[in-house]
Formats: C-alpha cells, structure tokens, sequence
C-alpha cells in the first residue's frame, strides 16, 4: 500500500501544543514504533527547525532521525531505505527540489513510496508530491512550480492562512498555469492511498479543503468537509 498525508499546514511545525495531525500520520504506519526521518531540505536544514521535530516526536511511540543533505549520510541509499514515514518540512519548495534531484533523494523516495514508506510533510512538503503547486520560492510572488508528479493535479497550501493564496491559485488554475487540483486551509491533510484521494483530515474543528477547477472559463471551487480528528476514532 502506497500512501502520502499532504498538509496544508499544522503539524508539530505549526501546532505544537495540537499534535493530532502528526498522531494521525503515525497511526497509518504497520509499525508499532516506526522509523520516522524529519527531512528539512526546504529550511536549509534549519537546526531549529530539526531540534523542534525532535522535541516534539520524542514523546511518541516512534524511532526519529533526519536527513540533511548537508551533513549526509555516508550510505544515503541504505539510510532511507530503512525508515518507514518521510516527513518533510516547510521552506523553499524550488531549492527543495533543486538538491533533492542532485542528490538522487526524489529518486530514493520515489524508490521507498513504491515499498511502503509513508510520504508525508506540510507547506512544501505537501506541494512537492503533487504535479504542480502554488510556491512563494521566488520572493515578492506566487507562482506555478512542476514538482514530483507522484499525486496528479495541483496543490495551494495555507488556504486561509495566507490571504493571497486564494485568489494566486483562482488565477493560476484560470490561466491554465496549472492544472485542477485541490487547496487545504491549515490544519487540514489530505491522505491519499495508492494515488486516489482517501480522506481528508484536520487538527482544527472549522478547517476545510477545496476542489478547485477551471469549467466553461470560471473558477469553480467546490468545499470539502474534513473529518474532524479529535472527534474520531482514527488516531
């Protein structure tokens, strides 16, 4: 079974104090205690950023490490082979892809999706599972980026955490910049099995996701209702 969790944001990053999202993530694993790899790639691998991963998943049932393509591994194949959830940070979704492809890591995770690993993150680390997301990469704007192609369609994140999210990604998907696809408020995860939309989930009571598509030359946005984890029996 292939899976990947994509956030539109929320996580220990965002919701320290909420873990549901993050609980969530490690239910879907078979493992009792599984390997989770923080991977902050699109922070620059920001030590803040990788000691809040660890402060905060060192209170679950699970093994953490994370994966820095600055101080790799001596062995990066047979390092990520072994983990069990991939959970990648926020940042610069374009240098993220940019040093994942020189280092082989979008080839390595492709690899261990296809074997069972769970892929999973928020902000960037959503965008970049799709066909296409809506970045802030480049400074001063939102823009289409060609990202890894696992999930078909197109992906804004932070859909009422940031106000021109909205209307950026209206216009994309009107201009044809990018294709359909579907926008997450933060706190809201959308879980895909084996490339087909699954569930959608959310750390927070009022937070919702979106189909967003182009028909006749309008925008058409249809609203999806999350299930609302800390009134379920999922976690």
């Amino acid at each position: 079974m292939k899976q990947i969790i994509a956030m539109g944001g929320g996580g220990f990053s965002m919701e320290e104090d909420n873990p549901l999202l993050d609980l969530y993530i490690l239910a879907q694993s078979k493992k009792k205690k599984p390997r989770v790899c923080f991977v902050p790639t699109a922070s620059g691998d920001a030590d803040g950023y990788i000691r809040k991963f660890y402060r905060c998943f060192e209170k679950f049932e699970c093994e953490t490490s994370h994966l820095s393509v600055f101080k790799a591994p001596v062995d990066l194949e047979g390092f990520m082979s072994e983990q069990d959830i991939f959970y990648v940070g926020g940042g610069n979704t374009r240098n993220l892809l940019i040093l994942w492809k020189e280092w082989r890591i979008d080839e390595l995770l492709k690899r261990a999706y296809h074997k069972g690993a769970i892929l999973t993150g928020l902000s960037a680390g959503s965008i970049c599972w799709f066909e296409q997301g809506v970045t802030d990469s480049i400074p001063g704007k939102l823009s289409s980026l060609e990202c890894l192609g696992l999930l078909k369609g197109s992906n804004c994140p932070h859909y009422d955490g940031e106000k021109e999210r909205r209307p950026s990604y209206h216009k994309l998907v009107e201009n044809g910049e990018v294709t359909d696809g579907y926008a997450a408020d933060d706190g809201v995860a959308f879980h895909y099995i084996n490339e087909s939309l699954h569930r959608v989930v959310s750390s927070r009571e009022n937070a919702k996701a979106y189909l967003v598509k182009k028909k006749k030359g309008s925008i058409v946005e249809t609203e999806v209702h999350p299930i609302y984890l800390k009134e379920s029996a999922l976690i």
